[in-house]
């Protein structure tokens, strides 16, 4: 077994491209496997910045293979900028692979969900058409990249286009779409990718039984989870790493071990309870001072404190064997650091994450503090550099969860992580 799953452990944003680039230099395969464009994977190599939202993040090294697995729904369009945006910059996407099995995000499905969340549905979308596709992807009306490559392809894509019209009309009194001229974007786009169009989940299974490292990298966080998220402000996917097996076509004994992606605070996008939120001059400070605004959306993204709670529930869901802290230079300044441990509910207290949305928002985090640093993490290279308050910062972290900590970033560059244990 050589396949390692990399999970978000919180509300998304907790690092996942960073970890995953650094961890795709020992990788053969890197497979993203769910979500779509409303990912936001940011990867610093040296002085140059890429910004990743369908794109496995590996694609960086021009001897792996990436892979975009069965259960991401594709924007073909931006795809295609994606690809060549990182040509200009340098970079050889010709080890890109594409599931013949993965959905296609239409034009229509942006115009939906645009105009849902405008009217009662006010979720807190990235607006990239998102569960829209991922609704007709289950309603069984959505088209696959095999599908788009039929010959009966543009009958069925007509039939679609007419009864979307029907609803964009009627429901919001918008024009709707022109089928020919819908149709050509759509072949236009499989022209240039249908190089690229391949049963994944052979090329994935085959590299595992060939003993190769393969690396699934997941979008999003455990707490976005449609089941098991904070719903209904969730994706419309299993970022989870049960999602990992069914978004890459793999069964779930393929997996060797599970790492959980924390960010050394907390944060989430859009709307929903969060009780360690912090809506006061520290939230401002840790905002500004870890660039917390959305890769995809630039919406400045909620701050609070570190949530073990949380933490603990991503851990039982996942499976998690390791983890990766992220972002810890974030803390540098503070002189004390505080840990959300338990919430209290109405005099009760609480430690595990509750199903209810509506207790959840009357909840009060329970904190321990811990001692700050105070001083620059940059230089550390090793566990050992890294102060001494640091370290008993990351060891709570895994007091507090049960689980090893295997990596820290203390900066956003590659080479800013620090490796305790390594994964492959």
């Amino acid at each position: 077994m050589s396949a390692v799953v990399v999970v978000g452990s919180q509300w998304g944003d907790e690092g996942k491209g960073k970890v995953t680039d650094f961890l795709a230099r020992k990788a053969d395969l890197i497979v993203r496997y769910q979500g779509g464009s409303n990912a936001g994977h940011t990867v610093v190599d040296g002085d140059k910045k890429f910004m990743l939202h369908l794109i496995p993040s590996g694609i960086l090294y021009p001897d792996k293979v990436c892979v975009i697995g069965n259960g991401v729904v594709l924007d073909l369009e931006l795809l295609l900028e994606e690809i060549d945006r990182l040509e200009k910059q340098g970079v050889d996407t010709s080890n890109l692979r594409i599931s013949s099995r993965a959905h296609i995000l239409m034009p229509y499905h942006k115009r939906l969900d645009e105009l849902q969340e405008l009217g009662c549905r006010q979720l807190g979308t990235t607006k990239r058409g998102i569960g829209p596709a991922y609704a007709d992807k289950i309603e069984r009306v959505g088209f696959r990249m095999i599908d788009a490559l039929d010959p009966d392809f543009p009958n069925r894509f007509q039939a679609v286009v007419r009864e979307k019209n029907r609803v964009l009309q009627t429901v919001y009194g918008d024009p709707g779409y022109d089928y020919e001229e819908l149709l050509n974007r759509v072949q236009g786009c499989m022209d240039r990718l249908r190089k690229y169009v391949v049963d994944t989940s052979i090329l994935v299974n085959n590299a595992i039984n060939e003993g190769k490292r393969v690396l699934l990298e997941g979008a999003q966080g455990t707490l976005l989870d449609i089941d098991h998220g904070t719903y209904p402000y969730v994706t419309s996917s299993h970022p989870t790493a049960g999602g990992a097996c069914v978004g890459a076509g793999v069964g779930p004994t393929r997996i060797a071990r599970v790492l959980g992606v924390v960010k050394a605070y907390t944060t989430r996008v859009g709307e929903g309870p969060f009780p360690t939120e912090l809506t006061n001059e520290v939230g401002d400070y840790i905002r500004a001072r870890g660039a917390e605004f959305g890769t995809t959306t630039g919406r400045p993204r909620r701050c609070g404190w570190l949530d073990a709670v949380i933490l603990r529930y991503a851990t039982r869901l996942n499976g998690l064997t390791d983890l990766a802290v992220t972002k810890l230079d974030v803390l540098d300044d503070f002189d004390r650091i505080k840990i959300c441990v338990a919430y209290k509910h109405k005099g009760k207290i609480i430690e595990e994450f509750p199903e209810s949305l509506r207790v959840l928002k009357d909840c009060e985090p329970v904190y321990v503090e811990v001692e700050g640093w105070k001083s620059g993490l940059d230089g550390c290279k090793t566990y050992e550099d890294l102060p001494l308050k640091a370290q008993r910062y990351v060891e709570k972290i895994s007091e507090l969860t049960g689980v090893p900590v295997s990596l820290v970033a203390v900066g956003p560059k590659r080479q800013q992580t620090v490796v305790l244990k390594e994964i492959f």
